[in-house]
């Protein structure tokens, strides 16, 4: 962790990944601006354009001598950042100053930069979303028939098993992995475009010449490594993408979310648990503590990503005719945010999900309070199979189950419910046949299997078919 008198975002100092923070800083961000004025010097030297051969390699030689300190002086100086970057590059190449930014607007470099940061930003985290995958597939396997208390409203319900839960969550994660992924692969680039997107500066370059402005178009997009440019912009792209962009990895947020309050819970019940080291302290005042932080920090980051997903919007509903400044400002700081608020959640959720544990004992000793009460259905539908009316079978198992939670409110004890329902005739069902009913592997219906096939015919594939894990996943700090 850095030591600075300047604030830092703590995404960049404790949350997100090296690899994400350096997509989104200033170094990487300038180098491919200079990238983008070599691509487009290049494409408009190939369509005829009179620039030589030793101004390119003027260009690309300087690529990354970056003086930072020396661009912000020319950004005082002329109160524009691009133009600033012009003059600094301009310095280093004197044989490549006059044809630097030929026929380009600000939103050459600076949209297309984004989209470019944008897209490896989106790749880095399908590069780590199959680790979070293949972490809870062998978790939900383990688990896939381990019988728990399930609850609705927060109160006991009808069992569930801890793989069947374990195999939701996944199921969620799946669904964030292939928006992601369909994001990623439909992003377009803004391509050449020009002060109002129409190309004009470029026909005029090219001396009214329609298929070679194209033509630059497509050498550019390709040059920056996407499929396809925009058919249509202003002189920025649509704002409407980087709402949808956002609005994805908000969505990605609300599962981390879900997920990690679900844990909580489970942690209070301590059923389930997160890692906790041995040198780990878990409050400052009260030793014995060991709080599910990892959990925690999740639901302050997702909570977090979620309330940026609203930002964009405001910016793509706010975009005047053909372009409006208004969005810069807003867009330096939500779109970053937002990418490393991801990676942040993905690392940590990766770290959550290797090492989560299972107490069976705290899960038996929960399920079994609660059984006599949750066969009722089963003992229910048993009684109906027998002929008996429904809703008289319903009120009298309620009667019962009513006298029991009042005697246990009164004595702390529960009372022998299954065996005053053997003894109802009412009922008319046998001892044996009560204890059949309320056995675990009748209350758990197919969840098992669900979670089998789920498993077998959804993730299975798809993780044999992904690229092993090439990036390190950092440990965030506290």
């Amino acid at each position: 962790m850095s030591l600075s008198s300047r604030y830092e975002t703590p995404l960049s100092t404790r949350y997100a990944s090296q690899e994400m923070s350096y997509l989104f800083s200033p170094v990487f961000k300038y180098t491919t601006w200079r990238s983008l004025w070599i691509a487009l010097a290049k494409g408009e030297k190939r369509l005829g354009l009179p620039i030589t051969e030793a101004q390119i390699k003027e260009l690309e030689a300087q690529k990354k001598t970056l003086n930072l300190k020396q661009c912000l002086r020319y950004e005082k100086q002329f109160r524009h950042d691009v133009m600033a970057h012009i003059h600094a590059y301009g310095k280093l190449c004197p044989k490549a100053r006059a044809i630097i930014h030929l026929g380009a607007t600000s939103s050459f470099v600076t949209d297309n930069t984004d989209l470019i940061q944008m897209q490896q930003g989106l790749k880095l985290l399908l590069q780590k979303f199959p680790a979070l995958l293949r972490a809870l597939f062998i978790f939900a396997k383990k688990h896939a028939s381990l019988p728990c208390l399930s609850f609705t409203h927060l109160q006991p319900a009808q069992p569930t098993t801890v793989g069947k839960r374990a195999s939701l969550w996944l199921q969620d994660f799946l669904l964030d992995f292939q928006e992601l992924q369909r994001r990623c692969d439909e992003l377009p680039f803004l391509g050449v475009k020009g002060a109002t997107g129409s190309q004009a500066s470029f026909l005029t370059l090219f001396q009214g010449d329609e298929k070679r402005v194209e033509a630059l178009d497509r050498y550019v997009t390709k040059a920056m490594g996407f499929a396809k440019s925009v058919s249509l912009s202003s002189q920025t792209y649509s704002r409407k993408w980087d709402q949808l962009l956002v609005s994805s990895l908000a969505s990605f947020a609300t599962s981390a979310h879900k997920m990690a309050s679900d844990i909580r819970l489970l942690a209070h019940l301590k059923e389930v648990e997160e890692p906790f080291l041995k040198s780990q302290v878990g409050s400052s005042a009260m030793p014995y503590k060991q709080n599910p932080h990892r959990s925690e920090r999740i639901c302050s980051l997702a909570r977090y990503l979620i309330s940026l997903s609203e930002n964009p919007a405001y910016t793509a509903a706010a975009q005047w005719l053909e372009r409006s400044l208004d969005d810069s400002a807003n867009r330096r700081c939500s779109l970053p945010e937002s990418f490393l608020c991801a990676d942040a959640l993905c690392n940590e959720l990766i770290h959550l999900t290797r090492g989560l544990t299972v107490s069976e004992r705290f899960i038996k000793k929960h399920l079994e309070e609660e059984i006599p009460f949750l066969a009722l259905e089963n003992i229910l539908m048993e009684s109906v199979k027998r002929g008996k009316e429904r809703q008289t079978i319903h009120e009298c198992l309620r009667s019962h189950a009513l006298k029991a939670k009042e005697q246990l409110k009164k004595t702390g004890i529960l009372p022998d419910l299954l065996g005053a329902l053997a003894q109802d005739p009412q009922i008319a069902l046998s001892d044996e046949e009560i204890k059949r009913a309320a056995s675990e592997s009748s209350l758990v219906g197919l969840a098992p299997s669900q979670v089998m096939r789920f498993l077998n015919e959804e993730i299975a594939p798809l993780l044999a078919s992904l690229p092993p894990l090439k990036v390190k996943i950092p440990d965030p700090q506290v």
